[in-house]
């Protein structure tokens, strides 16, 4: 039984259950109980500033989990020993503590850095082990001397009953945030889809469409949820020059000139005899009504476009625009580069007044409803982190963007329909009021080896903070695919909806039909997909030996599916990582213990009697 003792400064240590989690605490550390194994850490300073690092204290000989941000936009997972092995922008960190030398039992100790008023903050360690917390509002006018509330910290004897717990606490104190079953969850997670994004790209045309829907219906496995991914707005690039070959990042420059869709979906007067529909709303009745299509989304950034607002468009003339260029945390230019960022940096984003934001996602989805969209995927959620000077902020300008989104989606869509992406900042996290679905992973990239096992991990591991407030996404992968099989099982243990990219035609029927029923259903499992107990303090994409186990429900029975993910990890520079050697054949252990809660499927009187039951062997 855990004994609760409220965590407190002791000796200069910070003592949690008991124990010294962190020694050698400075005297500016101020520590506020929330409940009994609950408290708020911060520190003071003698300075005003923008930005603040302070030292929380020592870590060493301890079992961790990090997950932190490698890019902009996307976190991963990294495992140590010491506060050393603490990357920058680490955004949750969970400690295990043995109970004695020779014991079996484990208290888990949580470190969540938060949002304390304008300032957000981020956790890193240093070369001399010591824990540190950044404090950054973003905008050099928004100062402070002291962050009281920086990061929430909490303990307990079950992994991830601590993380719900936290949540919950958190999200009386943050007033920000919801818990997942808390919201309303769009339907269209239970039935398969399919996105154009990479069976097109930013070609994607309604024949095209058309043709996907219909391959797909005619191997068995309808589509129920379409994606029309980017490539439909009425865009602009001034830096695409005629007849100049294309450079990559050139199309992060392009910019909105209308909430109208662009001319591949809208016939113009005088082409009475064309084939292109007459608007977006006749294309989607069509659609819907020919492949019995349930749900239809379409993608659009959070400012429009990845380039944001065309300032000199008829089109949005009444949001007036103006022209800003990202400036990046120092933290963020440690980490890895990225083309999209780099390019909105070079090329400057369309940006319009936090006040301005709610009329233009009114205006959008409000049309996009009369139109027969069921919903929409935002994209490039973290850039109002890079834009926030001068406007209140990264904290009080993602705020205000989040409320007005939220209450956009609220009033245009009526199942709640939107999938954030591109918001793996805290910033974004800690505003999911109402938003019950969000990516949980960097993109499945289907040219790039290195990226299909490392995905797998990356959603299972970040999922254990982002599973307690949304259904975490684990975007599209193709069925017709060397990593196919890899992807469609993570998909069948992930608790999250199933759709794919694929290019008309190109399917695998016999990888689909068992993840999709006939009628276009896929049975969705219970929870979001995490790592199992054993799985959380190993590394199991480069240390050579661990499996990934990703344990789960469903209405009857515990699933669990076991992963060979051993490659590379993103590297901080710009290609995706080091190219390593996967291991052939691993060998590990796996029981129904693996199986968080399996209590509640199995009863009270279960013996521990399991069937086991294999759809593949290989010889």
């Amino acid at each position: 039984m855990l004994l609760a003792t409220t965590p407190l400064l002791r000796d200069g240590n910070l003592c949690i259950n008991g124990k010294d989690a962190l020694t050698g605490v400075p005297q500016n550390i101020v520590v506020t109980p929330l409940t009994d194994t609950a408290a708020f850490v911060g520190a003071t300073s003698s300075h005003t500033s923008s930005r603040h690092v302070f030292k929380l204290g020592v870590i060493k000989d301890a079992r961790l989990l990090c997950l932190f941000r490698f890019k902009l936009w996307w976190m991963i997972p990294r495992t140590g020993s010491s506060a050393s092995d603490i990357p920058l922008e680490t955004q949750m960190l969970l400690l295990e503590a043995k109970d004695g030398p020779a014991s079996h039992r484990s208290t888990y100790i949580l470190f969540l850095p938060v949002l304390d008023d304008n300032f957000r903050i981020s956790l890193q360690g240093n070369s001399s082990d010591e824990l540190e917390f950044c404090v950054e509002s973003g905008d050099p006018a928004i100062v402070t001397s002291q962050s009281q509330k920086a990061a929430f910290v909490n303990y307990g004897d079950h992994p991830f009953d601590l993380v719900k717990d936290s949540m919950m606490i958190l999200q009386k104190q943050l007033g920000t945030i919801a818990l997942r079953e808390t919201k309303q969850v769009p339907a269209m997670l239970d039935w398969f889809g399919w996105c154009t994004w990479d069976a097109f790209y930013s070609d994607v045309n309604p024949q095209g469409i058309k043709e996907g829907l219909m391959s797909l219906s005619q191997g068995g496995t309808p589509a129920k949820f379409l994606l029309i991914d980017d490539g439909w707005q009425d865009t602009v690039n001034e830096f695409l020059e005629q007849g100049e070959p294309f450079i990559d990042g050139l199309q992060f420059g392009s910019r909105l000139q209308s909430i109208k869709e662009n001319k591949k979906f809208r016939r113009i007067e005088n082409e009475v005899q064309s084939k292109v529909p007459r608007d977006l709303k006749e294309f989607i009745s069509d659609i819907k009504s020919t492949f019995n299509l349930k749900y239809v989304y379409v993608w659009h950034a959070l400012h429009g476009y990845w380039g944001g607002f065309d300032p000199n468009a008829v089109g949005t003339k009444t949001y007036d625009p103006r022209l800003r260029y990202p400036r990046l945390s120092p933290v963020y230019l440690e980490n890895m580069r990225d083309i999209a960022m780099d390019s909105m940096g070079k090329y400057g984003v369309g940006v319009v007044d936090p006040d301005t934001m709610s009329q233009f996602y009114d205006d959008l989805h409000g049309y996009l409803a009369s139109q027969d969209v069921d919903g929409v995927k935002v994209d490039a959620q973290n850039i109002l982190e890079t834009i926030s000077e001068g406007l209140g902020g990264r904290v009080s300008l993602a705020r205000q963007v989040h409320q007005a989104l939220e209450r956009s989606i609220a009033a245009n869509f009526s199942d709640n329909g939107i999938i954030c992406c591109m918001a793996q900042s805290t910033d974004s996290i800690y505003h999911l009021k109402q938003s019950a679905i969000s990516r949980a992973s960097d993109d499945f990239y289907p040219k790039e080896p290195t990226t299909w096992a490392q995905h797998v991990a990356a959603v299972a591991f970040n999922s254990i903070l982002l599973g307690e407030l949304v259904v975490p996404d684990w975007d599209m992968f193709y069925s017709l695919h060397d990593a196919a099989e890899f992807h469609a099982v993570a998909r069948a243990v992930g608790g999250c909806g199933v759709y794919v990219s694929d290019k008309p035609g190109r399917h695998d029927f016999k990888i689909l039909q068992r993840l999709v029923l006939p009628d276009g259903s896929v049975l969705r499992a219970k929870y979001a997909g995490r790592p199992s107990r054993d799985c959380l303090f190993t590394d199991p994409v480069t240390d050579g030996k661990s499996l990934l186990k990703i344990w789960n429900l469903n209405k009857c029975t515990g699933v669990i599916g076991i992963f060979n993910c051993q490659g590379s990890w993103p590297g901080p520079s710009t290609n995706m990582g080091d190219q390593l050697v996967p291991s052939t054949e691993l060998s590990g252990q796996v029981s129904p213990a693996c199986v968080e809660y399996f209590e509640e499927v199995s009863g009270q009187i279960w013996t521990g009697d399991c069937a086991v039951f294999s759809f593949k062997t290989v010889s």
